[in-house]
Parts: structure tokens; sequence; C-alpha cells
């Protein structure tokens, strides 16, 4: 089955564009990314659990998720902060996966309304060097997204 989710990484490039189109609106495609019930939901998957410990989505706000599978054991921990919120448009934060050599990254969301059910969601993430950029795209990266997106568009579609 084809992937959505489309990734754009050019050699050579520290960064790399995601984008995906939905059939929401921009108003709930954003609520998705600034809700913290609503992340934790299209987070989780059938393997593990995510959970909010923090989430002040607003400028100069941060986060913190945490994952953890059906034993209670963490899989993995997030954190950053929001240097741009403005509703419906764009995010833009800090990524960092904690006990990995990825580093921070930086990620630019954008929200843009196609039609009044479809939207697109535009990210543009910046590694520390393309080298790290690189180990990530050597990962389930793509198949993870596209997977995550595919559960947001089944939760958040549920709200209309």
């Amino acid at each position: 089955m084809e992937q959505k989710t489309k990734i754009n990484a050019e050699d050579g490039r520290q960064d790399l564009e995601i984008t995906r189109e939905f059939d929401l609106p921009v108003e709930l495609l954003f609520k998705a990314h600034a809700e913290p019930e609503l992340f934790e939901q299209w987070m989780s998957n059938p393997y593990t659990t995510a959970k909010a410990l923090k989430f002040d989505a607003k400028k100069h706000g941060s986060y913190q998720m945490e994952s953890k599978d059906a034993n209670g054991n963490v899989v993995f921990r997030s954190n950053g902060t929001f240097h741009e919120f403005i509703p419906n448009k764009k995010i833009t934060r800090t990524f960092e996966m904690d006990g990995t050599p990825f580093g921070v990254q930086l990620e630019v969301y954008e929200f843009e309304q196609l039609t009044a059910d479809t939207s697109k969601l535009s990210m543009h993430v910046i590694y520390e060097s393309a080298a790290h950029r690189d180990q990530v795209m050597k990962l389930p990266f793509a198949q993870g997204i596209d997977m995550a997106h595919n559960r947001m568009q089944e939760i958040v579609s549920k709200l209309q």
C-alpha cells in the first residue's frame, strides 16, 4: 500500500520535508497537534501507549512525551519547546528524543486549508547534521510517520 505521507530528503542536506493531505478541516488538523489528549491518542499504537507528561502548547511553552509498552516499560521519551504557535497556521518547535545520538531537531509545521473539509500539513525538519538526518532515514521513520498520520485521520475525523 502506498504511503500517503510523503517525505522528500535530498542527498547531502541536513533537512527534509514531509507533506500530507488530510480529509479534515484545518481546525481539526491543528487541534490534533495542539491538544495533549488527541496527541496521545494518535501517537499511541498497538504496541505502545503515549502519554503527555507535560504539554504547554503555546509560544515559549514546552512538552514532554513518554511511550510505554504493554508491560509498562518506557520505550522512549521526547521533549521540546514551542517557539511559535499560531492557531490553525503554524507551529515551530524543537524535538529531542532521549537516549539517542540524533540531537535536537527543529520542526516547522505549516497547516493549510485546501477546501472546507480538507487540509494539508507541511513539515520542515532540520537536523544538526546530514549524518544525523541520514541515520534517522535508515530507521522505519517513513512507515512510522505514515502510520501515525493514518491514526490521526481516523481518530480526529470522528470529531466532525
